[in-house]
């Protein structure tokens, strides 16, 4: 007995996806009842560490360390430097190249040197500062042009080719150059660095940590303790945001706290404070951006050349995705027949940079944004009819790393819609009027599209695992590799699971990530979370089902078609029972209940060296109408509407989905608009608190903000559902607002493309302003 099929899907009835069901801890959240790292119960003794390092030093050699008054410090148990790693002092993820303590010399002003042991954090904290610490300086190198100069790198240059883009140039009516700053952005997490290591029997840690990547604080634990892997358990059952700047970053606290617990045998935990984590801590990668590009004279693109100079810190870190990423993405939803797309990854005496919400996509996509909006504006049209003209179609499909763009039709169906629900057209008929009648104040619009490429462009991370237990009084126990940010992955892996079972929500009990569990797990990031362990945990439910299913084959004499799991029940012909009575039975048959799933993104041929395959398993695509008011004589702006369209495939949670778009939207506006880095001339970060770095605030958010799901026929590709990524593709939706405050800009002068870098704050528009005004006058 079996329920009809959705004509429209041809698939059974869902009960449990594609709902807008709440987070799983939103209550939780909103109570204060939500546990994380800094709420566990400490086990009696339990130490605290804080890392220590040299407040008045950029970057210079060590010539001398005096610790002896911080050892003799009221409270303090121990004091750790270098030579007391018992294994490798390196947390880096790859490259060897991050040492969990300095050793001979400090390579940025943050790094840290040693750290206290204490039995409260108050008393290491005092006992931290009293450290007398001679460093002899050395000028660091702090900005991209410095690194040229030094030419200092740490990774070899790396670039995608198409065509002859020198003949394509030649060929060209016209020719446009400049070159744009693009800043980096702290991710300003709500809970910080954050970690907690207990010792255990045999030499074992169990090690708490807020981290995307509990498989990687596993192996970073291990490498500095000198221990096997298998000896290492990390756990983490929720981060208060991560952001990408808990896939690597955590490691080092982990493996400070870990130290800390085997050398006192004591349970011991880490957690920064705040400015202390946004000096130590890396962030966005910041990049000048040079581009050419050569039209025919109506704005259709013939031949560009870009080069991406990434400040990339100290030391490599996720450097090589990032960067890598940038140049996938710097074609933005555009064709260029002929390409060269270069990057280059500087070395800087500063913090080393690292994964941030969209790794490196967004800094391509806003570059290619400069360059229509540069386009429209010198042939006196409007930006959407340059990027619809330039459009991926039919005919020219073909990305500059070889990737066809199959779905091209959804982009175009998607922004039509969007240039329809938001009045584009006319909008821009009385934003032109008001600008003739306004002298000061100067409105600005634009319509903008993404295409993110969702997949690890390193193939060995596009796999997961879960494991599912189904119990005999019918409760399923529910674990798997992604973590749980706040995204909501945790409550869609349990909405497909109990869809598999047939049962309601309340029957999935969700479980702490823990790497003992499922190992070998790759990072919850490049917004494939839900794709890979929802599908791990999908097929793991499945397998479950099915030997449920060949035993009630066997017990009833039927058919598969006779069998039938839902609304809590299994139905039989016309019997009916609950899954506890079927789990009973099952267990009492010998039959196993719980299955390790795995899954490997299929299709993923991506050879780096060679640059050539297919490095993502699709497109996510959506698209942001944004209108600004600048004031000219102050250079404050306000975002006045926003218009959203994206799409997500078949939604698994409406209503999860809907609150990434708005968060990622805002997030990608703060980035744009509000939140500056600044590091003074000696490398000190300067914005290190919430005094000085400014995110967006409730305040910040368009009064008039409209976020629709676009409705198409699902992922063309056998993901979850049919449903598509959602975490990072929303960030990009911001361009909208850049592009509109150079819109704004930009009819001061009519025909010249305005000087605006990102992040476009009052100075930075007011600079602007000012650049246009000089250049009518003359």
């Amino acid at each position: 007995m079996t329920a009809p099929l959705d004509q429209t899907t041809h698939e059974l009835p869902l009960k449990q996806v594609r709902k807008a069901l709440p987070h799983d801890s939103a209550e939780k959240h909103v109570s204060g009842t939500a546990t994380y790292i800094d709420d566990m119960a400490e086990p009696v003794g339990t130490l605290h560490v804080v890392p220590g390092w040299e407040r008045r030093a950029t970057r210079g050699r060590i010539q001398s360390i005096d610790l002896e008054d911080v050892r003799n410090a009221p409270g303090v148990v121990a004091v750790l430097t270098a030579e007391d790693v018992p294994g490798t002092n390196d947390c880096s993820s790859a490259f060897g190249d991050d040492p969990v303590l300095a050793s001979g010399e400090v390579l940025f002003f943050g790094q840290v040197i040693f750290a206290v042991v204490a039995e409260t954090r108050e008393a290491a904290r005092r006992a931290a500062l009293l450290a007398k610490i001679d460093i002899s300086p050395i000028t660091p190198i702090l900005t991209v042009e410095d690194a040229e100069d030094a030419d200092t790198t740490v990774l070899p240059d790396y670039q995608f080719r198409r065509g002859s883009p020198e003949t394509g140039m030649t060929a060209s009516t016209s020719l446009l150059d400049g070159s744009m700053r693009i800043g980096g952005q702290e991710h300003f997490y709500l809970e910080g660095q954050v970690a907690m290591a207990q010792p255990q029997e045999d030499g074992g840690m169990l090690v708490y940590s807020s981290t995307q990547h509990p498989t990687e604080i596993q192996h970073t634990v291990a490498k500095v303790l000198g221990v096997p892997d298998a000896r290492i358990t990390a756990e983490v059952r929720r981060m208060g945001g991560g952001f990408g700047g808990k896939e690597s970053q955590a490691n080092q606290w982990a493996a400070l706290a870990s130290i800390a617990a085997q050398i006192t045998g004591k349970s011991c935990k880490l957690r920064l404070d705040r400015d202390d984590d946004m000096i130590m801590t890396g962030k966005r990668h910041d990049f000048r951006v040079d581009w050419k590009v050569g039209h025919d004279g109506t704005g259709k693109i013939r031949a560009v050349e870009m080069e991406f100079l990434s400040r990339c810190g100290y030391s490599v870190d996720l450097s090589l995705g990032v960067n890598d990423r940038t140049l996938f993405h710097a074609d933005s939803s555009y064709f260029y027949p002929d390409a060269q797309i270069r990057s280059r990854r500087l070395r800087t005496d500063t913090c080393s940079n690292t994964a941030f919400r969209g790794f490196g996509g967004p800094q391509g996509m806003l570059a290619a944004e400069r360059m229509i909006d540069a386009i429209a504006i010198s042939v006196g049209k409007d930006p959407l009819e340059i990027r619809k003209l330039n459009f991926y179609d039919g005919e020219q499909n073909l990305t500059p790393f070889g990737m066809p763009v199959e779905e091209y039709e959804v982009m175009h169906d998607l922004i039509a819609q969007l240039e329809e629900s938001s009045s584009y057209w006319d909008r821009r008929e009385a934003i032109t009027a008001f600008n003739a009648e306004n002298a000061v104040l100067k409105k600005g619009l634009a319509l903008t599209p993404v295409k993110f490429g969702i997949s690890f462009t390193l193939k060995h991370l596009n796999q997961a695992g879960a494991l599912v237990h189904l119990y005999t009084d019918g409760s399923i126990h529910l674990n798997h590799g992604g973590t749980e940010m706040g995204q909501g992955l945790y409550q869609k892996v349990a909405q497909v699971v109990a869809e598999e079972f047939g049962v309601t929500l309340d029957k999935v009990h969700i479980t702490a990530t823990n790497t003992s569990k499922v190992p070998n797990t790759g990072p919850t990031a490049a917004s494939s979370g839900t794709d890979l362990n929802a599908m791990a945990a999908k097929l793991a439910a499945k397998e479950i089902r099915n030997r449920l299913t060949t035993f009630l084959c066997e017990q009833h004499q039927c058919g598969e078609e006779a069998i039938h799991f839902g609304d809590n029940k299994v139905l039989i012909g016309e019997q009916s029972f609950t899954l506890a009575e079927i789990a009973k039975q099952a267990h009492m048959a010998r039959i196993q209940m719980s299955h390790a799933g795995f899954y490997a993104t299929p299709g993923i041929t991506w050879d780096r060296d060679s640059a050539t395959g297919r490095p993502f398993y699709y497109f996510a695509f959506g698209g942001a109408c944004a209108e600004v008011t600048i004031d000219t004589m102050t250079g404050e702006m306000t975002v006045d509407r926003v218009d959203i369209l994206h799409d997500v495939g078949h939604s698994l949670n409406p209503a999860i989905d809907l609150g990434q778009i708005e968060g990622g939207f805002v997030q990608g506006m703060g980035w744009l608009t509000t939140e500056e880095l600044i590091w003074d001339e000696a490398g000190r970060l300067r914005t290190h608190a919430p005094s000085t770095y400014k995110i967006p605030t409730a305040s910040d958010i368009p009064e008039d903000f409209t976020v629709n799901l676009y409705e198409g026929s699902g992922n063309p590709q056998a993901t979850v559902y049919r449903s598509k990524a959602v975490g990072e593709p929303p960030v990009m939706l911001a361009n909208a607002v850049f592009c509109a405050i150079t819109d704004a800009v930009a009819s001061l002068n009519p025909g010249e493309v305005p000087t605006l870098d990102a992040p476009a704050t009052p100075e930075a528009i007011m600079k602007a302003v000012q650049d246009m005004r000089r250049r009518r006058a003359t």
